[in-house]
């Protein structure tokens, strides 16, 4: 049995879809309505981050384990996870981490978050593997409702590049660590195939969409405004620092270990784009 964390979410719910189709697959959360829907066919089962014995319940008969944790106030969530793996005689960890940590001069409450979070996955005791993926191609979903109404994308530094990576491609690399030996304490880099800017990105959409799609740059204070009104201020202001090391060029490194994960290249941002076009329509 392969337990899944994240169900709901963008990658393990790829992971949980990838698995079911050929392991007996278990995804744990706290809505088992909600995973059921995500993961047709897995096992669902209520558990909460911060009930361990919710936890150690959840992950009965559990060979490996997925963590996909997404509260970075609540560092316990990562504590109670593994405390309950190694009880319940899990095997494997996979974690998904963000390359973020690698950055020099990345010490916002998200990536020191993920930073303290690989050092848990470390100490736990238990063979692991950790993923850190840059930003994912799917991130332009937020686009969509502008693109749609107005064929406008609002962004700040659009002319910034990121080797931004297709959670599909994330997922497929998560369950080869899970279902095969070989990959134990190993840390992967995952980013697309290259390194692509807002403003290309939106002429991928444009060609795709067969209609124009405009980039119209913002101030990094105006993003920062937008953020602060949806996010509390300590993720608005990572936000803030993850944009300004992105427009210093931080995030435009391409490395090569999906294509050796995987054996061929990792997906590109227009595939991307194909396969997600009726959302922009």
């Amino acid at each position: 049995m392969i337990v899944v964390t994240g169900a709901t979410g963008t990658v393990g719910g790829h992971v949980a879809r990838l698995l079911g189709a050929h392991h007996p697959t278990r995804v744990l959360g706290r809505s088992p309505s909600r995973l059921r829907a995500a993961a047709p066919g897995a096992d669902a089962v209520g558990a909460d981050f911060t009930d361990r014995r919710s936890l150690e319940r959840g992950l009965d008969g559990a060979r490996a384990l997925f963590v996909v944790t997404t509260d970075p106030s609540r560092p316990d969530h990562d504590t109670n996870l593994l405390a309950a793996a190694r009880t319940a005689g899990v095997e494997h960890v996979v974690k998904l981490s963000a390359l973020a940590v690698t950055d020099d001069g990345a010490d916002d409450l998200i990536t020191t978050w993920q930073r303290e979070n690989e050092e848990r996955v470390r100490a736990c005791g238990l063979p692991w593997t950790i993923l850190r993926p840059r930003s994912f191609m799917s991130n332009t979903l937020s686009w969509a409702e502008s693109i749609r109404t107005g064929g406008t994308v609002l962004t700040p530094q659009p002319d910034s590049r990121n080797a931004s990576v297709d959670p599909r491609d994330i997922a497929a690399t998560a369950v080869l660590a899970l279902t095969s030996p070989g990959h134990e304490q190993r840390e992967y880099a995952l980013t697309g195939p290259e390194p692509i800017s807002p403003a290309e990105q939106c002429e991928h959409l444009a060609q795709v969409l067969a209609r124009p799609v405009r980039c119209v740059g913002i101030p990094l204070e105006r993003a920062y405004s937008s953020w602060a009104r949806r996010y509390p201020e300590p993720i608005a202001k990572a936000l803030l620092d993850s944009a300004r090391r992105q427009g210093d060029g931080a995030k435009q490194h391409v490395d090569p270990a999906v294509e050796k994960l995987l054996g061929r290249p990792a997906r590109a941002y227009r595939d991307w784009a194909e396969d997600h076009a009726d959302h922009f329509r």
